[in-house]
């Protein structure tokens, strides 16, 4: 696998063949793909919805922007990206039983170091709720990028989208009860043979332009 190749042949998908679905397999693949993603100081601030259905797309579509629409329609899937609001003591407190369980302390001490930490860049981040949902925004664009290389890397396009209405969404998903928030969207599936901006030249700024040696 040449990873500058797949950095090349990856690109925004505009249109969908509403016929070809996502293997099982190569979801899960990318479902856990998401899940062993980075965030800061394992915060894990994501929840993500799966929408795979008619009756779901319909669901979320009245939040989704045009030309968006189509996109949401024809994809195999499309997965909303949402947050945990607040972050709270429940999710710590959950967070750190997991990393217990799955032995990553070997004393008592490092786990209360451990939680110490956490909690600090937590606060440090959640000044109010705004900035706090900034924050655990950002976890999400990490997970958005390991999500969009590892889909090129299996065959399947993608495309991420902030073109739609939160609040909205909020609404038809019922995320305030929930204690969440969403994001974005990022749709995947296959693109249509004759989808625009798969013959499209890449443009991006040259090296020079973009990097400096200290």
């Amino acid at each position: 696998m040449n990873i500058v190749d797949l950095s090349r042949q990856r690109y925004t998908t505009k249109h969908y063949d509403k016929s070809k679905k996502i293997p099982a397999s190569q979801l899960e693949q990318l479902l856990e793909v998401i899940r062993n993603s980075p965030s800061s100081v394992n915060s894990q601030p994501g929840h993500f919805f799966i929408i795979d259905n008619d009756q779901a797309r319909n669901k979320i579509m009245p939040a989704i922007m045009e030309p968006n629409k189509a996109r949401v329609a024809n994809a195999s899937h499309t997965l909303i990206f949402c947050v945990k609001s607040p972050l709270d003591d429940q999710h710590l407190q959950n967070l750190l039983a997991q990393e217990d369980k799955d032995g990553r302390f070997k004393t008592e001490e490092i786990k209360q170091m451990e939680d110490q930490g956490r909690r600090f860049f937590v606060n440090y981040n959640s000044a109010n709720p705004q900035a706090q949902y900034e924050w655990e925004s950002k976890q999400l664009y990490i997970v958005l990028g390991q999500l969009l290389f590892a889909a090129t890397a299996i065959g399947v396009d993608s495309t991420p989208m902030e073109g739609f209405e939160k609040e909205k969404m909020d609404e038809l998903l019922g995320l305030k009860q929930l204690g969440l928030k969403s994001v974005l969207v990022v749709t995947l599936g296959y693109r249509t043979v004759d989808d625009s901006n798969a013959s499209r030249p890449k443009s991006r700024l040259p090296k020079e332009q973009l990097f400096t040696q200290l």
